[in-house]
């Protein structure tokens, strides 16, 4: 396993465990505070019950915002014959082929117990990128669902989203009245929703990190189970870049609300109008800032080719 991976996986388990426990701790440390009212338990299962619904519908709301429909048997064989090929290699059940009316080349895998696992292509993926990359694009979209991302980023973004509504109620029920809890001392209510709030912004960065390395992983699966993926991939980032800069703005802010499903970030844009390969090497050279990054849910297109330099002949994670 090369020594980028091995960290990779070792940041994932260690973001991982700071998001669950350092939120089980500040929600201890309010409910000793407050106690468990019954505005605490509404809030509780208000949000649990919205992740529940958003979880189950989610992906029929996708498929109808972004006209995404099934793609049938006839249509593309080849694109199918791929995502049952990677799928195999994968270990994993063939997901449903659907395509994206969306002129942004990318694409995003998503599902749910009432839906089944989908893997979904926009027509501008199919309509600028050589078979090979979109190859490599769905082996990345693939190892998504083989790791499951759909369902653990839902469980991460659950502890933020419960200290940001908790907050947000503590926040008014300090101006307007208690929450029903022990005691009704208006003054610390008000001050605890404030500090939830800004914490649940600090608690959100660490979603979008490990957002990131969730990425960085499916980019490894790529590499492992397309033969050339890494390259590939590479060759097919840069690509996406080049094109989702000449789509229309109107288009690219559209497609902007799934970024976080999609291999790349639709604001990430770029000229060139030369040799793919050398916009690649190009791409590496660029140093990255820290705030161009920190409210990504993708890497900065620089670290991901560097990260993917060092994927040669990797095996299926």
């Amino acid at each position: 396993m090369p020594m980028s991976l091995l960290k990779l996986r070792l940041a994932m388990v260690g973001a991982w465990v700071a998001v669950t426990a350092l939120g089980a701790l500040v929600l201890a440390v309010v409910l000793s505070l407050l106690g468990v009212g019954y505005g605490v338990v509404w809030i509780l299962g208000f949000v649990l019950a919205l992740y529940i619904v958003q979880w189950l519908l989610g992906p029929y709301l996708i498929n109808a915002v972004y006209k995404v429909r099934p793609l049938g048997e006839g249509e593309e064989p080849w694109l199918h014959e791929v995502v049952s090929k990677i799928a195999e290699k994968a270990g994993i059940s063939t997901p449903k082929l659907m395509l994206a009316q969306v002129d942004v080349p990318n694409a995003f895998a998503y599902g749910s117990p009432a839906t089944g696992n989908m893997v979904a292509v926009t027509k501008g993926l199919l309509d600028n990128l050589p078979h090979d990359e979109v190859e490599a694009v769905l082996g990345h979209e693939l190892g998504h669902l083989k790791h499951r991302d759909v369902y653990l980023m839902m469980m991460v973004g659950l502890l933020p989203a419960i200290i940001y509504y908790l907050g947000y109620t503590l926040y008014w029920s300090g101006l307007f009245g208690g929450m029903g809890g022990r005691g009704n001392n208006n003054g610390l209510a008000l001050l605890i929703g404030v500090v939830l709030i800004a914490l649940s912004f600090i608690f959100n960065l660490f979603v979008f990190y490990i957002s990131r390395l969730r990425e960085y992983y499916a980019d490894s699966h790529s590499a492992a189970v397309v033969p050339g993926g890494a390259k590939k991939l590479q060759r097919a980032l840069a690509r996406i870049m080049v094109v989702s800069g000449r789509v229309p703005k109107r288009k690219s802010k559209d497609a902007s609300a799934l970024k976080m499903f999609m291999i790349s970030d639709p604001g990430q844009s770029i000229k060139w109008h030369g040799d793919i390969d050398e916009l690649v090497e190009a791409i590496k050279q660029e140093k990255p800032r820290l705030w161009e990054e920190l409210f990504s849910t993708h890497p900065h297109p620089a670290k991901r080719l560097r990260f993917l330099d060092t994927l040669a002949g990797e095996t299926a994670p």
